[in-house]
């Protein structure tokens, strides 16, 4: 009997887990038309709570693959399109990628389209980069506590903490 109830309470943790994961980086998901067909982009979106998350030691410096960073959190940002895109003159074809950031200039940051999908976010592959582009630097109007995207105005654009890094996005 007491082996039963340790087995129970041990289930019962181990489900709860993935859960508060969740519930600590909401899930969110940016959709856009081009050329009349769906564009999306969904993520984890971490919130800044009160840390210099850009800075040498802040949490994105600590990540294994820094300084690319999983531009999200837990799993990895996904990019879908039903349409060949240019992505800051990088042409994607119609399906599914990861995205990823390369921080290695801290002021001017690339964007990486990645080829491999369905890994949690820290499991990052550069020999699956469909490729990289060079991202528009500025500063948002005022600081944003939760990671957003957008695709709006032929841009996609990430906001986070006291960045915003944005990208030329068109169908092909």
């Amino acid at each position: 009997m007491k082996t039963l109830f340790v087995t129970t309470i041990a289930t019962a943790l181990l489900m709860l887990a993935p859960g508060q994961a969740t519930a600590q980086n909401p899930r969110a998901t940016e959709k856009a038309t081009l050329g009349g067909k769906a564009v999306s982009l969904a993520y984890s979106a971490p919130s800044v709570k009160g840390r210099k998350v850009f800075s040498p030691v802040g949490p994105i410096a600590k990540d294994p693959n820094y300084p690319v960073w999983r531009a999200g959190a837990d799993s990895s940002t996904t990019l879908h399109t039903e349409t060949d895109l240019d992505l800051g003159g990088l042409t994607v074809p119609k399906g599914d990628y990861s995205i990823y950031v390369s921080l290695a200039d801290v002021d001017h940051w690339e964007l990486i389209v990645n080829k491999q999908t369905g890994q949690w976010g820290l499991t990052y592959n550069k020999a699956q980069d469909l490729g990289r582009v060079k991202m528009t630097m500025a500063k948002p109007a005022s600081p944003v506590e939760l990671l957003k995207y957008s695709i709006a105005n032929g841009k996609l654009t990430l906001e986070w903490e006291n960045v915003s890094a944005s990208v030329s996005i068109a169908a092909k």
